[in-house]
């Protein structure tokens, strides 16, 4: 696929100079509220480490609770009310156009209407409303797609799965190729690569690309792989690692695969399978800060994304509380690409 793009659109990739990263603060209306103060306590790490690179925009239904907690240069909190904190899913698609960034406010259904996501779905029209994006423009896009759900290298290629992107529950009247069309005509996509394999016990995003396979500088993908056969999830991961092995760069080359360890199962209190997963790393400036899980696969995880990232100091977060809610570190936050904040 590569006729009929909106070739003034590029949607750049994560390695690419950064503003901020946004992220939602946990509160007692989320689904977090059993374990509030474990969850902020997490949350709390991960803007420490992005405000070590750059800045955090940080959405809160009662900033005046948080001031004094960082430095006020380096985290702007804004009053915005949520349902959630998954901003990865509902915060601004940024892509460049002629020279100048815009901001896509797509529409966010709660990954198909599983759960309550009015507010999240108003949380980038009222940042854009409050300044915080000063004078960079805001198209509302009538199309679901979640920011999870992509993945961009930057030149074009879009990386993505037909189980969550085609799932009826998002945009039941659109078809393949109409898919493909709107990521042309908003994105500026060349190319669409559709993974047809690869889903993770517990999610509820219907198999987002970031839990399972990203891409990375020099035609890199790190990918998910499952080793064990025992295992529930062998049979699709595997097929997965052969849609990739076959995938081809732009200049008709296999790209650069970099497999992930498996961790070992994590379960919840009632016994079901939460989505752990490597994959779900978020790439800022100067460092890629990566979930990890008190497991023995931990520190390979990190050697892994290092060798993708070689220039960035590689840090690692944990994420054990965050997958209680079937998401992790990527799923949590949103980068802000240079220029379009104040």
């Amino acid at each position: 696929m590569n006729q009929a793009s909106n070739t003034t659109r590029r949607l750049p990739a994560e390695w690419e100079p950064q503003d901020a990263v946004l992220l939602a603060w946990p509160h007692e209306q989320t689904d977090w509220a059993d374990y509030l103060d474990e969850v902020r306590e997490v949350y709390d790490q991960i803007i420490r480490a992005i405000i070590r690179f750059e800045r955090v925009i940080l959405v809160a239904p009662n900033p005046s609770e948080l001031q004094g907690r960082w430095p006020d240069d380096r985290v702007k909190i804004q009053s915005v009310p949520t349902n959630d904190t998954w901003a990865r899913d509902f915060g601004p698609i940024t892509v460049m156009e002629a020279g100048r960034l815009r901001l896509l406010d797509f529409r966010f259904s709660g990954w198909g209407d599983k759960f309550t996501a009015d507010l999240d779905d108003r949380v980038t029209r009222n940042l854009h409303n409050q300044g915080v994006f000063g004078d960079t423009p805001l198209s509302s896009i009538d199309l679901v797609l979640e920011g999870g759900s992509i993945e961009s290298d930057g030149q074009g290629t879009i990386l993505t799965t037909s189980t969550c992107l085609l799932n009826p529950n998002r945009n039941p009247d659109l078809n393949r190729q109409e898919i493909e069309r709107q990521l042309q005509l908003t994105l500026g996509a060349q190319r669409v690569l559709w993974l047809e394999q690869g889903h993770l016990a517990g999610d509820d995003t219907d198999a987002h690309i970031d839990t399972l396979a990203r891409l990375a500088p020099g035609d890199t993908i790190v990918y998910v792989q499952c080793d064990d056969p025992e295992d529930e999830h062998y049979a699709t991961l595997k097929a997965m690692e052969a849609e990739l092995q076959a995938l081809r760069t732009q200049d008709g080359k296999p790209y650069r695969l970099l497999p992930l360890p498996w961790p070992a199962a994590k379960v919840e209190t009632d016994g079901h399978r939460l989505p752990a997963t490597y994959a779900n790393f978020l790439i800022i400036n100067g460092a890629v800060l990566v979930p990890v899980y008190n497991d023995p696969c931990d520190s390979q995880a990190l050697d892994v994304i290092a060798q993708a990232f070689p220039n960035r100091k590689i840090i690692g977060i944990d994420c054990s509380v965050l997958i209680r809610q079937h998401g992790s570190l990527h799923c949590v936050t949103m980068q802000l690409p240079q220029g379009g904040c104040v």
